[in-house]
């Protein structure tokens, strides 16, 4: 593969695996949000998938790179709490942002906000990852890697969707607001291409930190809000469909043959 086909592929690729996101909202339409019930089912179920992508996908995924980087598995582990700490001093600083007041103003809540900050890092490793994998110069496993990545992003963008969407947020709204979120991928895409060499060593802190975020985001925002809208036993169905829902997901991507 010449550079300039190099260039195309990973373009291409990481545009759709970006608007993939955005596909998560068209089933929350249907969602009814003036239920109590309906928004807390939500969040946990959000929670539930959110925590299944961070441990099973991310975190997994960079301590499988122990055999080209031994100590990948300590990156990840410090990348997880430098991501929880990151968020939350986003968290802890939004109320002194003006940008914060602006989008409260036009509907979009603090939740909102940090949700589509923790989906916006979890990008990163993955256009990364697309780029990495187009380097190599193996043409299929680059674009079954691409392909996983996007299908992957539906549930996420359904998982960034239902909290917006019980929030007031309209579907449109958070079909754009998903697609944002995933405006990395395009953007790293080529570059990890084209240095790879630089690129694919900082996989395993990327991904440990994209987790570590939204670990702590379903930890600080969504379970709580389930469990003070639908109780301890409807909280943890939801968190546990989530989480089963994207393993099983998972599974059938890891599944394909590279």
């Amino acid at each position: 593969m010449n550079q300039a086909d190099l260039i195309y592929w990973t373009t291409l690729t990481g545009i759709l695996s970006a608007l993939a996101t955005g596909l998560g909202a068209v089933p929350v339409h249907f969602l009814k949000t003036s239920s109590n019930l309906v928004r807390a089912f939500s969040c946990a179920i959000a929670a539930g998938m959110m925590i299944s992508a961070s441990v099973f996908s991310l975190a997994q995924e960079g301590i499988a790179l122990q055999t080209r980087f031994p100590l990948a598995p300590y990156i990840v582990i410090a990348g997880l709490l430098l991501g929880a700490g990151f968020l939350r001093c986003t968290e802890k600083n939004f109320s002194k942002l003006n940008a914060y007041t602006y989008y409260l103003q036009r509907g979009i809540t603090r939740r909102g906000l940090l949700i589509l900050t923790a989906m916006f890092i979890h990008s990163i490793p993955e256009g990364i990852a697309i780029g990495v994998a187009f380097a190599t110069g193996n043409f299929h496993f680059g674009l079954i890697m691409a392909i996983a990545i996007s299908v992957h992003n539906i549930p996420e963008g359904i998982a960034i969707s239902l909290p917006l969407k019980s929030d007031g947020v309209s579907t449109r709204n958070c079909a754009l607001i998903a697609i944002a979120t995933s405006i990395p991928q395009p953007l790293m895409a080529v570059p990890s291409a084209l240095l790879a060499w630089f690129f694919e060593p900082l996989l395993p802190i990327g991904l440990g930190f994209a987790g570590g975020a939204m670990i702590y985001l379903t930890i600080s925002e969504l379970i709580p809000d389930a469990l003070q809208e639908g109780g301890k036993s409807l909280t943890a169905w939801g968190v546990m469909l989530g989480l089963t829902g994207m393993l099983f997901i998972t599974t059938l991507l890891n599944s394909i043959p590279h």
